[in-house]
């Protein structure tokens, strides 16, 4: 595990990865029988930048398509439709042509940090499988790598010989954490990694990922449902909603003057000390049918601004007159003349 060089750091930010257009669908086709089987679109033409170094929060209600959006950029599941590429090379291919060394630069921390550890290893194991299946360790090298892996996450070496029952739900995801780390990878997916843990432990994680970053140059991208979390770590925020890209911009602006309806319905189901209540929307109207998703923009329903256009035309992905990094898919945007909110 290297330190990145001052050098390194301080050259310009450049797309680690790219995602164009992507799409995942569930079921669709017909059955041996000849009928069509319903499909459900669980992200829908999905596209942005990875930029190198950064944090990117990814936001959205549950069934939004955020884990399934992780499980694509880290190779767990590949996309029916569009492209991701990393480091200007198409994902898919290189896991064909070489799975480990897609392991070796992606890496994954899941939600439940118990739950991912296999019980019936002691945590050495679980942490020298990387070392040895991905970065071809000898047994010093290896013991080397452990030590710094336990300090790294605030761990006591003698942890290395227990079970994971034996820890607790804040120590359990930090192992978790060092075994991401383990093969020194350039892109971690974080999916909910404090949301099960209390939240003084929470804040105990969050400072580790924040001085690993530091150290080590990663790149996160930190999917989650707290908004809270998701604005104290993130240089940039996308917000998803029915499995699609609705607004992206940089964290204080989108939490600051949210351009899509919806972001403001999300900042308003999660009040904050000092943060004006925003209009909403309806909070109480269902979401659309997955299965008969409605024409226009999925969030009419529910959005206070909604015309006969945002019925009819699906809105698309734009800029804001004056903030370029500020998208957001919406036919009348807060903050627009047009805007019929205060």
């Amino acid at each position: 595990m290297s330190e990145p060089s001052q050098e390194l750091a301080a050259q310009p930010a450049e797309p680690l990865m790219q995602l164009d257009a992507v799409e995942r669908t569930f079921g669709g086709g017909r059955t041996l029988f000849g009928q069509p089987r319903p499909a459900v679109h669980a992200v829908q033409g999905i596209s942005f930048d990875v930029k190198r170094g950064e944090t990117l929060g990814i936001v959205g209600e549950s069934g939004c398509g955020k884990s399934t959006l992780a499980r694509m950029l880290t190779g767990l599941d590949r996309p029916t439709g569009g492209r991701i590429t990393f480091e200007g090379e198409d994902l898919v291919a290189l896991i064909k042509s070489d799975h480990r060394a897609v392991s070796r630069k992606i890496q994954y921390v899941f939600q439940d940090p118990l739950a991912s550890l296999n019980p019936r290893k002691t945590i050495r194991t679980i942490l020298e499988a990387p070392l040895i299946h991905l970065l071809k360790l000898g047994r010093t090298e290896r013991r080397e790598r452990l030590e710094t892996l336990m300090q790294a996450v605030n761990l006591a070496p003698e942890f290395l010989d227990r079970y994971p029952h034996e820890f607790s739900g804040g120590q359990a995801q930090r192992i978790g954490i060092a075994r991401a780390l383990a093969a020194d990878p350039d892109l971690i997916v974080l999916d909910e990694p404090v949301s099960a843990l209390d939240v003084s432990v929470q804040a105990q994680v969050l400072n580790i990922l924040a001085d690993l970053k530091r150290r080590f140059g990663l790149t996160f991208l930190f999917i989650s449902h707290d908004l809270s979390v998701v604005e104290s770590v993130s240089d940039r925020v996308a917000v998803l909603y029915f499995g699609q890209l609705v607004e992206m911009a940089p964290a204080r602006q989108l939490f600051g003057q949210p351009r899509h309806h919806y972001t403001r319905l999300l900042l308003n189901s999660a009040p904050a000390p000092g943060r004006r209540n925003l209009d909403a929307g309806d909070a109480e109207s269902e979401l659309p049918d997955p299965f008969n998703p409605p024409p226009g923009c999925p969030f009419f329903a529910r959005c206070p601004a909604g015309t006969q256009i945002c019925q009819a035309e699906m809105p698309a992905l734009c800029p804001a007159p004056d903030a370029p990094e500020h998208l957001a898919a919406c036919h009348h945007p807060a903050g627009d003349d047009r805007d019929p909110g205060p």
